[in-house]
């Protein structure tokens, strides 16, 4: 053999042996997040591949938040579920009730060696995804809060002033109607998520039960309980106020017609996912956009909003030196720097007070007006066992039940009594199947 034919042969044995040496090894995440909020994600996933070379996270779009979590159940089935999967927040209880099929986080980090301080959180956004003994079963990443957005210069055109939203439904109801007698606007509010916003939230922010058994936290056999008089109440209002004029109804699940009513100046005020803002800000081109609280019932004190959006949840079935992965992925997630951007980007709450703080030094807050409302409501009081959030089982479907039976009120054929009633039997049965399937 040559010396030549040697050299290259060493050479090759080196850059094989420095392949091996360098080979990164794979993290798969399955995601929900499309769009512009899909291209964001991508570039954070981009920052951390960069950051170090032990690992590569491959980012996958999978659809809906439903589709993403079918998708994660069926592969898991299959022996072929990704490290890492994003559940929309009413999936919960269905991933909790996923036997053996979930790496909870806590285990992880601690198994992996990984530096992690629960505390580190935000307590009204990881209670939600915290067990009854206080450990975090998932990691946020995307958590959103509904907020009030209103059109300042509809208010001063109808002798309102403009940096003043209303702070309670009666105002509101007083604003919606003076607004609409001087002609500033034809709708006084619209609003997404029935569900979410008028009924979930509607009852934490007033320190009212969602159900039994803690909202669902201390068990699968909880029952609901939104038929009470605050959600009677409201829910007589919201029908009163539709025949009067004053809301406007948007439409089942998110409310895809809400948004347009109030980008095109229809209607003057509008509560939405405080990850709405940059879209709110981008549409509503031809006025100025006003920020604030939920509205509350005057004889009730706010206590604290409630959460939406997802986490991060890991599967079991993979191999040590992906959980590894994961793990410092999570880390790289949750450092002040990248959560304090992709909060400032989206609208999405920051996970941990570390990066609520850098957003002031940074004096983001400050610069960008209306930023923090949905920190400061969700921070306004502890968490009680009422408004940390809720942990139902086929609570999807119980959603389209209520999306059903607040049409049934709008078209007359039920009272707010009835519908509230009929949703709560209706409902009930779908967390006693649920219960029945996870015994």
């Amino acid at each position: 053999m040559t010396i030549l034919n040697r050299m290259g042969l060493a050479a090759l044995s080196l850059a094989l042996t420095t392949s091996v040496a360098f080979a990164q090894t794979e993290v798969t995440w399955w995601h929900a997040m499309g769009g512009e909020l899909g291209t964001k994600l991508e570039e954070i996933v981009a920052g951390y591949n960069a950051s170090q070379s032990d690992y590569v996270v491959t980012p996958v779009y999978k659809g809906s938040y439903a589709e993403t979590m079918t998708a994660a159940i069926a592969a898991f089935r299959a022996g072929e579920q990704p490290d890492i999967v994003q559940v929309f927040e009413v999936g919960t209880g269905t991933m909790m009730a996923a036997k053996g099929a979930v790496y909870p986080v806590y285990q992880l980090m601690a198994d992996m060696g990984a530096d992690f301080d629960p505390a580190d959180y935000l307590p009204t956004v990881v209670g939600y995804y915290t067990d009854t003994e206080g450990n975090m079963l998932s990691m946020p990443f995307n958590s959103s809060t509904p907020i009030f957005y209103y059109n300042k210069t509809a208010f001063e055109k109808a002798g309102l002033d403009p940096n003043t939203p209303p702070a309670t439904w009666e105002d509101l109801e007083a604003y919606s109607k003076q607004i609409i007698e001087s002609g500033a606007a034809t709708c006084g509010f619209t609003t997404g998520w029935i569900s979410w916003a008028q009924l979930e939230n509607l009852s934490a922010w007033h320190n009212q039960p969602i159900g039994t058994k803690e909202n669902g936290f201390g068990g699968f056999d909880a029952e609901l309980t939104v038929n009470g008089p605050l959600q009677v109440k409201h829910w007589e209002n919201l029908k009163r106020w539709q025949d009067e004029g004053i809301f406007q109804y948007g439409g089942p699940g998110g409310g895809a017609d809400a948004p347009a009513k109030f980008y095109t100046g229809e209607c003057a005020m509008y509560m939405n996912s405080s990850a709405s803002r940059a879209g709110v800000l981008e549409n509503a081109a031809d006025f100025e956009v006003g920020f604030g609280m939920l509205p509350h019932y005057a004889d009730t004190p706010a206590q604290n909003s409630i959460i939406g959006g997802a986490t991060l949840w890991v599967l079991q079935g993979s191999e040590e030196a992906e959980y590894k992965g994961v793990a410092d992925f999570f880390t790289y997630l949750s450092s002040p720097e990248v959560q304090a951007d992709w909060h400032q980007y989206s609208g999405y709450l920051p996970i941990t007070q570390a990066a609520y703080d850098l957003g002031i030094e940074q004096g983001y807050y400050e610069a960008n007006p209306g930023s923090d409302v949905a920190i400061k409501q969700m921070t306004l009081n502890p968490p009680t066992e009422n408004s940390k959030g809720l942990r139902f089982g086929n609570y999807v479907q119980i959603r389209d039940v209520i999306d059903q039976e607040f049409q049934a009120l709008l078209s007359g054929d039920k009272d707010a009594q009835q519908a509230l009633d009929d949703l709560v039997s209706r409902g009930n049965q779908l967390l006693r199947d649920f219960e029945a399937a996870n015994q």
